[in-house]
């Protein structure tokens, strides 16, 4: 028997027009920007095989320290499609859902800061409350509240 050799997931990466915006808007979910450069060289074209490529990274961190966001803005080469205003029945990326401890109070808080409510907050059993909303430049992100029905 093959022994599982995979240690963990270290990021998701998310690509946007402005890293400024994204993120604030990921500093107003809850996460830290762990640190911000320029990526570029033959190395990195190499490994997304975009050849030369410019690429501004930003790395966002969870509370726990456990799950990162990397924030990507390519300053070339340029972008060639977008995805991000996609339906939820979409092929490819869909979102990231964010674990909360107030559902009511964050989505609140998104909206002032231009996010939209993509249906409702609704009740999955007397385990979740779920919504699903659309961030900085239409990124859909998922929020989950546990309830506490122990």
């Amino acid at each position: 028997m093959t022994k599982n050799k995979l240690l963990r997931m270290d990021n998701v990466g998310i690509v946007v027009e402005s890293l400024d915006n994204a993120i604030s808007f990921f500093t107003q979910i809850g996460l830290k920007l762990e640190g911000r450069t320029t990526i570029e060289g033959e190395w990195a074209g190499r490994v997304t095989g975009l050849g030369s490529q410019r690429v501004e990274i930003a790395m966002m961190v969870t509370p726990d320290g456990h799950s990162r966001l990397e924030i990507s803005k390519f300053l070339t080469p340029p972008i060639l499609s977008d995805h991000r205003t996609a339906p939820v029945n979409s092929l490819g990326y869909l979102r990231v859902m964010f674990a909360v401890e107030d559902i009511d109070e964050m989505v609140a808080r998104l909206i002032k800061h231009g996010a939209q409510l993509v249906g409702e907050v609704v009740q999955y059993e007397n385990a979740y409350r779920l919504c699903y909303i659309r961030g900085t430049e239409g990124l859909l992100i998922g929020l989950a509240e546990q309830l506490d029905n122990q």
